[in-house]
């Protein structure tokens, strides 16, 4: 039978064990408190440019290009 010729550290244990419950969980989407849009939680909305009720920054809109030939 085998045996081991050294006991196994409390440290290499864990981390052997650990390996089983880092997973990447998907971050849950939430509404902007604001304007509704859906943006990820604990950021800036980045339509509206809103974080807790305060403006962060604010939104540069393209101006659309309005041709007036005459």
């Amino acid at each position: 039978m085998a045996v081991p010729k050294k006991k196994t550290s409390v440290s290499r244990k864990g981390l052997r064990r650990a390996g089983q419950h880092h997973k990447l969980y998907r971050k849950h989407p939430m509404s902007c408190g604001n304007c509704g849009d859906i943006t990820l939680p604990s950021t800036a909305c980045p339509s509206c440019g809103t974080y807790k009720g305060k403006e962060v920054f604010t939104i540069k809109v393209k101006e659309e290009a309005t041709e007036t030939e005459a």
